[in-house]
């Protein structure tokens, strides 16, 4: 298949998913609240793609939801040539992809992430997963997000769940503070096997990742909660935009090629404390 064509499925698979998942997340709450979009360009100049970021803020069950769609072009540095897959010889690429971040009001309900994407330089690849990170612990609700991980990844290959699991747990820490960012999901990257595959295997974690947020959302936001409890949240906020502002690859590549900052910096969490 023609690498363009390629582009084209890829990114349009991803918009498309931004707006269903949008319309689940103003359904949750009841459509009372629409997102605020924003449309950007990564070069005002000359045509180098950019994107739409998404925000819904302070819905009943929502504190904070960025839904953020890219695809964008253009010419690496070529100190960041040096360090991606096959931008090396020619520092041309192109890149889309979709990232959500969900903050929750009730701390029950944990905090959701999720991204894939297609990058092209030389070759193209895949990358993305998604990973939950609760506040408080529930062993009911990881071995659901585990088990339907698990399902999702062996109609695809049998190996992949037990690599894409191992490869999150180690992506998802925090070596200053020597602990995991939450409970865990799945991850990869630079997945080129067969295109054709690999983009069934990113559609239907996208259509899992739809299941399984509002599975979780809808057994637990009506839970009671306490001031204790909403402070434990805090805390655990702050774990994770430690992560994403000092490990996150997304945050990264996203700073480093011109992205929007603001959809860029959309996973950080509305309000965060530290101890």
């Amino acid at each position: 298949m023609d690498k363009e064509i390629k582009k084209k499925i890829a990114s349009n698979w991803f918009k498309l998913l931004q707006n269903t998942i949008c319309n689940d997340i103003e359904k949750l709450e009841n459509h009372k609240l629409k997102f605020k979009s924003k449309v950007w360009k990564r070069n005002q100049i000359k045509d180098e793609g950019g994107g739409e970021f998404r925000i819904l803020k302070n819905g009943k069950i929502f504190e904070k939801v960025g839904v953020n769609f890219s695809e964008v072009y253009g010419k690496f540095s070529k100190e960041m040539g040096k360090k991606i897959p096959g931008a090396s010889r020619d520092l041309r690429f192109w890149a889309s992809g979709i990232s959500v971040v969900m903050h929750m009001h009730n701390p029950h309900v944990p905090a959701i992430h999720f991204n894939t994407r297609f990058i092209y330089t030389t070759h193209g690849w895949f990358g993305g997963g998604m990973d939950v990170t609760p506040c408080i612990k529930d062993s009911k609700e990881k071995k659901f997000l585990h088990k339907e991980l698990k399902k999702m990844c062996d109609r695809h290959n049998k190996n992949y769940y037990k690599n894409y699991k191992k490869w999150c747990d180690e992506y998802f820490y925090l070596p200053h503070r020597k602990e995991t960012r939450g409970i865990g999901g799945i991850f990869f990257d630079y997945k080129k096997d067969n295109w054709e595959k690999d983009f069934k295997f990113v559609t239907d974690l996208g259509v899992t990742f739809q299941m399984l947020f509002n599975s979780i959302i809808n057994s637990k936001y009506q839970k009671k909660w306490t001031t204790k409890e909403k402070e434990m949240q805090y805390i655990k906020r702050g774990r994770y935009a430690e992560f994403n502002l000092l490990y996150d690859r997304g945050t990264k590549f996203g700073l480093q090629t011109g992205g929007n900052v603001e959809g860029i910096l959309m996973s950080l969490p509305p309000i965060a404390k530290w101890n």
